[in-house]
């Protein structure tokens, strides 16, 4: 991959993880309810998906995904369902206390997951990037060892920012019913990112 290349797929990624999407609303809640250093947990579990679906994308299986209609549309529907529970979720429990309890790391870390991998726009949105940048004739796995790295150093430099900006939320001294207004502004991002995914169209593969 030549510095131009690498440049353009670097300018690319930085718009895909830094475009306020449901896995941004999750890690800025975390932050505000778990704290900076806890919520990190759910960081790692945004790179654990995107390591995951770059090397899927890799071997093609992202592209044999977005070209199935049916299952694709099954995904669509289901994570688009879970997103709005989750929002719906949010809002009812915005005015309730915070719960005491402290939640486990695999929860944390199974939770985020979930909503990074529910969520099959991301799955167009890594065949966008391979379709785009990988060049036919150059090996796959060489290219991987540049997009990588790369990839998952944006991710965790943005997501991480987004947790940063939630635990600042939660340390600064907000009166009790800006703070419930905050958390049905994070659970409405939800509803609104299900109700997108819910109508978004397949991808189409160019032939």
């Amino acid at each position: 991959m030549t510095f131009e290349a690498w440049s353009v797929f670097a300018l690319f990624w930085i718009a895909f993880v830094t475009t306020p999407g449901p896995n941004a609303v999750n890690c800025i809640s975390n932050g505000m309810a778990l704290g900076f250093r806890r919520a990190l947990i759910g960081v790692l579990a945004i790179l654990t998906q995107a390591a995951s679906f770059l090397l899927l994308s890799a071997a093609g299986v992202t592209a044999l995904l977005a070209a199935s209609p049916t299952g694709f549309t099954v995904a669509k529907y289901i994570g688009a369902a879970v997103l709005i529970w989750l929002g719906l979720r949010g809002w009812r429990n915005a005015s309730k206390p915070a719960p005491t309890e402290v939640r486990p790391a695999r929860h944390i870390y199974l939770h985020a997951l979930a909503i990074a991998t529910i969520n099959p726009k991301s799955v167009a949105g890594y065949l966008a990037a391979f379709s785009a940048f990988v060049q036919p004739d150059v090996p796959i796995w060489d290219q991987m060892a540049v997009i990588v790295p790369t990839a998952l150093t944006l991710t965790t430099l943005s997501y991480t920012g987004f947790t940063a900006l939630g635990a600042l939320m939660g340390r600064a001294a907000l009166g009790a019913v800006f703070n419930v207004w905050v958390r049905r502004v994070l659970a409405s991002c939800f509803v609104l990112y299900g109700v997108l995914l819910g109508l978004a169209a397949t991808p189409q593969i160019a032939g």
